[in-house]
């Protein structure tokens, strides 16, 4: 892994990708960032060494660097997911390499499904913890210490002064937000009515297939992350409807644009 990453990186230094301000993966609902990004470079995925290609439609895969105001970040446009046959080690490969360009802070976004009943479609949650349900780990296995110690703390999975930022700009732009736990299992499917009582007996407020594993290696290098879903679907008792990858991805494009402002105002100013 740690030579890999070092091809990685140095391929990309050598296409020009400096040391970025922020990591930050476009997931459902976050995709629209782009077009506030002023883009510098864009490499396709495929053309990377040694990194995974997204087979999610409404996915893109490219890497990207440019910059929000006057801060640099290098974004995935598309990430990848356990449910599509990679490992955990391959899905938070990424994350390694963007610490190895000089990234220290890292924001993930994703699409989930609501069992808080003060939620509906549309709300954006901050996530303030998770409880991962993935049946692996990014970290199994032998433990390559200049990565990180074996044994990560994660008492603050999710910084306390990202969030306390991300709040104050949102009561600024007068943008309602949520906050909660978020809970991963490994999808593809979506949640059985009965699965959606267990999150919701287990203590989270939303369901996701994302971003745990990707904030516990960001957290096992010792990066500070925003987690920000948008709030898609509902596993409330007496409101659990059909549910689509597409409903999904219409109901997470509808609220993109107020998840796109906050991230860049949260950006610019942090």
């Amino acid at each position: 892994m740690w030579n890999k990453v070092q091809e990685t990186v140095s391929y990309l230094q050598q296409k020009g990708f400096s040391k970025p301000d922020f990591g930050i993966i476009l997931g459902s609902g976050l995709g629209g960032l782009v077009d506030d990004i002023t883009v510098e470079l864009s490499i396709p995925y495929d053309e990377i060494p040694n990194f995974p290609v997204s087979t999610v439609k409404g996915h893109s895969g490219n890497l990207i660097l440019g910059t929000i105001a006057d801060k640099k970040v290098i974004a995935l446009q598309g990430r990848f997911h356990y449910y599509e046959g990679w490992s955990l080690q391959e899905v938070t490969f990424p994350v390694r390499v963007f610490k190895f360009l000089g990234a220290e802070k890292l924001i993930v976004s994703n699409a989930c499904g609501g069992v808080n009943p003060q939620f509906k479609v549309g709300d954006v949650m901050i996530i303030t913890d998770h409880i991962n349900m993935i049946p692996d780990h990014p970290l199994r296995g032998e433990n390559d210490e200049r990565f990180g110690s074996r044994f990560v703390d994660m008492h603050e999975p999710y910084s306390l002064k990202m969030i306390t930022k991300f709040k104050e700009i949102a009561k600024q732009q007068n943008i309602a937000v949520q906050q909660g736990i978020y809970l991963s299992l490994s999808g593809p499917t979506f949640e059985t009515p009965a699965e959606y009582k267990m999150v919701k007996l287990m203590g989270a407020d939303a369901v996701g297939m994302s971003t745990v594993p990707e904030v516990i290696v960001a957290k096992h290098m010792g990066m500070h992350c925003l987690g920000i879903s948008v709030i898609t679907d509902l596993g409330i008792e007496g409101m659990i409807e059909e549910v689509s990858h597409e409903a999904v991805q219409i109901a997470a494009k509808a609220t993109g644009k107020r998840i796109s402002l906050l991230v860049q105002q949260f950006v610019a100013e942090y």
